[in-house]
């Protein structure tokens, strides 16, 4: 199978020993690293699910174009090639980035946010960190605007190209809240969007507004009280809408128009539309709104795909027009563990208004995909079904794997003869410091992932496979040696204290190997391990998946599977 590797943008955000101007990292005894580490030689995921076997046919793309969590999308066009951003929440390297020609296929270029002088989420809780980010590309330049919650706040990252890098950030004290787009108008002055909080006492729980600011871009300094608001509430604020955020600006056949999320980002969200002759005029809401929504339909139809909004549009070179959003893949109506996707529609103009869907449309698995656009050169699979196995060949870890909070990772280095190593630190998953955690996106309901490792020499490191939703919210399948045999542990989180809920012995043998597996079938997870030479053994069957769901651990991010080590003072039973 192929070995998955990083792409050469995003060598020097992984690994200490590869020096690329990063900040420097804390010195680690070479000599004690191995002994302390949990070595991984490789890491298979192979994706699933039933509604990904139906074959397309000629000329339609498979939505989401992104499976797994890359939530609130921001698209914009350069010449020939279109780039996409998506949220990273408290996940290191910040914002991922992918760039395409043909709207369907996405080369990833690594991410935005991979030095602590940009990015420190130190401290913070998974949901927090990098929410909804904005790309636009103006007069050579690309503009990233963001929002750092509970940190630096909203701010700006510029790059000449995408691939080589951003500055550090641009800090907007003026613009508070949520959100933050940027629109640069046909006679050279350019604003900023945002969600924000009223400017009046609110109503009522969830009630939100759109605010502006004009920005001078040659100070990059927000203009004095140039900021007001212009959406109170939402659609109708008579019917108390809620949580109206995401706006984006765009400028068509001489009418502003204002698009937004609307009704949060659960099974009520939806996408609204306003326009405007004028910045300076009030924004008229479209009298059919919403223009993109799937609330209306029945929970229980087959494969329902949900919560759709949070949209972002890009014309082509030819004049179409196509819409990106967030929506999930639900299962037993409204769970999902997959997280917040990125989907691809067409986009109708109807009496001078955009159209996503028709009202009570279900969002469709396959598209006919956009035409006269060249398929896209180095696109790596990203949706339907595939198998990745990764060697973490040439100390390189591939673009799809991400750490938490701090870009510090001093404990993480490549092996000698190929894999990789993870130093066990003190700090398990269910602590805010940062753990030795390596995770890639659960990106289908029905999966099978697989960690082959070394078996761990030194009594003192616990290490093996983890499926990771938040800090009470999680699965661990581990092993760690005791005297003469080996312990294999699965815990499990559940909105409680970190519980053993299987263990099992073997006795230590010549072998120098074993292999972790989980399966994830029909919402359910079994876990299994085999020592190298002898039978793949169960450990843990049909433990329910809605554990690592949104609806049930909370937050907006999605399960990652991926690989820990961590010190084993605290492993239970005692002796083992």
């Amino acid at each position: 199978m192929k070995s998955y590797r990083w792409l050469p943008v995003g060598l020097c955000v992984i690994f200490a020993i590869v020096a690329c101007g990063s900040e420097p990292q804390p010195s680690v005894h070479p000599g004690n690293f191995a002994e302390h580490a949990l070595k991984v030689n490789w890491f298979e995921y192979q994706g699933q699910d039933e509604v990904f076997e139906q074959p397309l046919a000629a000329g339609e793309y498979q939505n989401p174009i992104l499976s797994g969590f890359y939530p609130d999308p921001s698209i914009t066009r350069a010449g020939d090639s279109f780039y996409l951003v998506t949220s990273s929440f408290a996940y290191t390297p910040g914002i991922p980035i992918f760039r395409s020609t043909d709207l369907v296929n996405w080369e990833p270029l690594g991410h935005v946010l991979t030095r602590t002088s940009q990015l420190d989420m130190t401290g913070k809780g998974v949901s927090r960190g990098i929410y909804a980010s904005t790309i636009r590309y103006h007069d050579g330049t690309f503009y990233v605007i963001s929002t750092d919650v509970d940190g630096i706040g909203n701010f700006i990252v510029t790059s000449k190209n995408p691939a080589e890098g951003w500055s550090d950030p641009i800090l907007l004290p003026e613009v508070q809240g949520i959100d933050p787009s940027m629109f640069f108008d046909d006679d050279g002055r350019v604003y900023i969007t945002h969600n924000g909080a009223p400017d009046e006492q609110p109503r009522y729980n969830g009630h939100r507004a759109i605010w502006i600011w004009e920005l001078d871009l040659g100070t990059m300094k927000v203009l004095p009280d140039s900021g007001r608001v212009i959406v109170n509430g939402g659609v109708d604020i008579s019917q108390e809408p809620i949580w109206i955020e995401g706006p984006h600006l765009y400028k068509v056949d001489g009418w502003y128009y204002l698009m937004c999320a609307e009704g949060g980002t659960s099974q009520d969200h939806s996408e609204v539309i306003f326009r405007s002759r004028k910045l300076t005029e009030p924004f008229v809401p479209a009298a059919d709104n919403p223009i993109l929504t799937q609330r209306d339909l029945p929970a229980d139809r087959e494969n329902p795909i949900a919560t759709a909004g949070h949209a972002d549009l890009v014309q082509t070179a030819s004049g179409e027009w196509w819409a990106v959003f967030l929506a999930t893949r639900n299962y037993d109506k409204t769970f999902f563990n997959t997280g917040r996707e990125t989907f691809l529609l067409p986009v109708s103009w109807e009496k001078g208004w955009p159209r996503i869907t028709a009202p009570a449309a279900e969002i469709p698995y396959h598209v006919t995909a956009p035409s006269g656009l060249p398929r896209t050169q180095d696109a790596v699979p990203l949706t339907g079904n595939f198998t990745q196995r990764d060697y973490f060949t040439d100390g390189e870890l591939g673009y799809a794997w991400s750490t938490l909070r701090s870009n510090n990772r001093g404990w993480l280095q490549p092996g000698d003869d190929g894999g990789v190593l993870l130093k066990a630190l003190p700090e398990g998953l269910d602590g805010r410091n940062q753990p030795a955690f390596i995770g890639r996106r659960q990106q289908h309901q029905d999966f099978t992932a697989k960690l082959n490792m070394d078996l761990p020499e030194n009594e003192g490191v616990l290490g093996g496979l983890a499926l990771f939703q938040n800090d009470t919210a999680h699965f661990f399948l581990a092993v760690k040696k005791s005297g003469t045999y080996y312990r294999v542990v699965l815990e499990k989180a559940s909105q409680g204290p970190v519980d053993v809920v299987s263990s099992k012995v073997f006795p230590v043998k010549p072998t120098r190997r074993i292999t972790l597996e989980v399966v994830s079938k029909d919402n359910k997870l079994s876990f299994y391990y085999q020592p190298e030479g002898d039978a793949r053994e169960l450990i843990g069957r049909a433990h329910d998946a809605r554990v690592l769901s949104t609806q049930w651990a909370g937050g907006f991010v999605g399960t990652q599977v991926g690989i820990h080590a961590r010190t084993a003072e605290s492993i239970l039973p005692s002796g083992g």
